[in-house]
């Protein structure tokens, strides 16, 4: 087993005092095989004078970390599953369009508390590269915050008047690459040996057109490929830089080990300013070998595991949440469910039951989410699912071919009427009003832009004045909202949906955004709508009141919390979604949710606790029992659990 780096101890005193000290080194000693056997598989024989640099940067941001979120540390290490509890509950907002400025965040947080938040998602805030970024993506400098929204003293005083109201403070953290503006990718350009080899650059196109020929393009239409021409690159000459999404966003290579220490020091600076969540985007690509896709290798794992490790020694209340966006199967590895069980982010997104909710919707079929959801691979108990209707991005219809054929279907047809579908294109839909995303003619593939209103058909109702589709569309949102809330995990409620707001047109008035239509479901929050909330008549009230009694039931459950698995349940109706928990110390919970316009019936007796458990939660109420079957109205929903 490797020892401890000779000297630490003693530099940990000076630096930490005797019983700070004694926790790091306690820490570091419990993570210590692991974070050498991760050096040693990727980097070789350098690793043993990599654990030493790797460790006294953690001591370093120990040392430095602030009075407060050490206590936060204690706290979080007596109650290492807290963000597993169902009193934690989400909600993700761009601030300049959720309020302007992060000076003006603390006098909205009323609005975030009533709904039930206790850990709030603030989207890209770093400082991006000047014009086209990406959304926010392509970071310039990860120690500032982007001028526009305010500086990096504003982001610590919102992080410790979150704190100070029991919430959580997620931000996003680039991992995979970097703005072409970023001071590495300007030294690495210049020649500075400090950035030599943090990016990747080939002469000519031999090896680039090796790679393409076996990784996925990201963004077809615009940014084809996965390598861009820079002239300035290999001292002028000019070479192809590894770009795996746009061209000015620059891949750094982790396989030079001061990639992964220079990142290391950002995310424990970044975490030392009050970030208990850190939204590690793009992870599937940050590891890349020849005539691989370029996505999930091994060694992405491993970096992730010693990166988690690493920082969890300098902060131990921090808590990575994986932007992993692929297949099941690879989904649950970024939870460190592995052969053997090795921590690398307490979070992920339930990608796959999103979309399974918005297929079976578009069917009025559950069957396909039945099956999916049931052969998912179980997470680890210590980690959880955030789980969610929309977010900021495109929805892109991840069913597989085999899942799809399992219950009578064509996997590419099926993606494809579902675009067809919500961008509005096949007749007889309840008129979502989505638009497609990416479209490549080539192949057919294409994901969906929409807010959660308009392709549940509110906006279309509200424009044709149809009260009995607005009632529908409203049914829809509350019925999606009510089987994320109750599947357990961290529900997130995107800004915006609990005000049921429609697409916005807006960004096209914006040259720098009118290219990306996902800009259309990032709409500005409407303030004066969220005043006509406090009206039951209104079509805010309404949705309003629904989170508020979702996020109130939910914190009732104790079977809602972390640490065991929903499990998918064959109830005797194709369009009734059922799906049950059983939680050690919370005993059961019943959830179902009719994805169809009319009725359905389900056994009773199928699961324990219908009809003799008491509903906690329902569109309509406790449901009737006829001949042993519970009736479930047209979208309706309902949770039961043991009293």
């Amino acid at each position: 087993m490797t020892g401890m780096p000779p000297g630490l101890a003693d530099e940990a005193a000076a630096a930490l005092g005797e019983d700070e000290a004694d926790a790091f080194l306690a820490r570091a000693g419990l993570v210590l095989p692991d974070v050498a056997a991760a050096l040693e598989r990727l980097y070789g024989d350098r690793a043993g004078d990599l654990l030493g640099r790797a460790l006294r940067t953690a001591l370093q941001a120990a040392a430095e970390r602030p009075t407060a979120l050490r206590r936060l540390d204690r706290r979080r290490e007596i109650d290492p599953g807290w963000f597993q509890s169902p009193r934690v509950q989400g909600y993700v907002c761009y601030v300049d369009r959720f309020c302007g400025t992060l000076r003006e965040l603390p006098g909205k947080l009323d609005h975030l508390e009533a709904l039930g938040t206790t850990y709030l998602h603030l989207m890209p805030l770093l400082r991006p590269r000047e014009g086209e970024n990406d959304g926010g993506y392509a970071v310039a400098d990860y120690r500032a915050v982007d001028p526009r929204l305010g500086t990096m003293a504003d982001l610590e005083a919102v992080a410790a008047t979150l704190h100070g109201r029991g919430m959580s403070l997620c931000i996003d953290l680039v991992l995979n690459h970097t703005a072409r503006e970023h001071r590495w990718a300007r030294g690495w350009l210049a020649g500075d040996p400090a950035y030599a080899g943090f990016y990747t650059a080939f002469p000519d196109r031999q090896l680039p057109d090796a790679y393409d020929a076996t990784i996925p393009e990201v963004f077809p239409d615009r940014a084809p490929g996965s390598f861009s021409w820079v002239p300035e690159a290999l001292g002028g000459a000019g070479g192809w830089v590894w770009t795996t999404f746009w061209p000015y966003q620059w891949d750094l290579d982790y396989t030079n080990p001061e990639v992964t220490l220079a990142v290391l020091g950002e995310i424990t600076w970044l975490a030392n300013r009050g970030v208990d969540v850190f939204r590690m985007d793009a992870v599937p690509f940050m590891w890349k070998r020849l005539g691989t896709t370029g996505q999930n290798l091994p060694e992405a794992h491993v970096l992730l595991q010693l990166l988690h490790a690493l920082t969890r020694v300098a902060a131990p209340g921090v808590v990575f949440k994986a932007e992993a966006i692929v297949a099941p199967d690879d989904l649950v590895q970024y939870l460190g469910a592995h052969e053997r069980y090795r921590p690398e982010c307490e979070l992920a997104y339930h990608n796959q039951l999103m979309v399974l909710l918005w297929s079976s919707l578009a069917t009025g079929d559950a069957r396909l989410a039945r099956q999916a959801l049931g052969r998912m691979r179980p997470i680890p108990p210590a980690t959880t699912w955030c789980t969610y209707v929309r977010g900021h991005d495109d929805i892109g219809w991840a069913v597989t071919d085999a899942d799809a054929a399992a219950v009578g279907l064509d996997g590419f047809a099926h993606r494809r009427f579902l675009n067809d579908f919500y961008s509005g294109r096949f007749v007889g839909s309840f008129v979502a009003r989505g638009a497609l995303f990416q479209e490549n003619e080539a192949t057919g593939d294409a994901r969906i832009s929409g807010t959660t209103a308009s392709l549940c058909g509110i906006e279309d109702a509200l424009d044709r004045g149809d009260d009995a589709a607005l009632e529908a569309g409203l049914r829809r949102l509350g019925l999606l909202y009510a089987v994320v809330y109750g599947f357990g995990g961290i529900p997130l409620l995107y800004s915006g949906d609990e005000l049921a707001q429609r697409n916005d047109a807006g960004y096209l008035a914006d040259p720098a955004l009118a290219p990306d239509n996902r800009w259309m479901h990032r709409p500005p929050l409407d303030w004066a709508a969220t005043a006509r909330a406090g009206d039951p008549r209104s079509l805010e009230g309404r949705v309003t009141a629904l989170v508020r009694r979702l996020a109130d039931a939910r914190r009732g459950q104790p079977a809602l919390a972390g640490g065991t698995e929903s499990e998918v349940v064959d109830a005797g109706s194709d369009a009734v979604l059922v799906w049950r928990r059983r939680h050690p110390r919370g005993g059961t919970f019943v959830g179902l949710a009719n994805v169809s316009a009319r009725p359905q019936t389900v056994d009773a007796d199928t699961v324990t606790g219908f009809g003799t458990f008491p509903c906690v939660a329902g569109s309509d109420g406790a449901l009737p029992v006829e001949d042993g079957r519970l009736v479930v109205p047209g979208l309706g929903w309902a949770w039961y659990a043991e009293p």
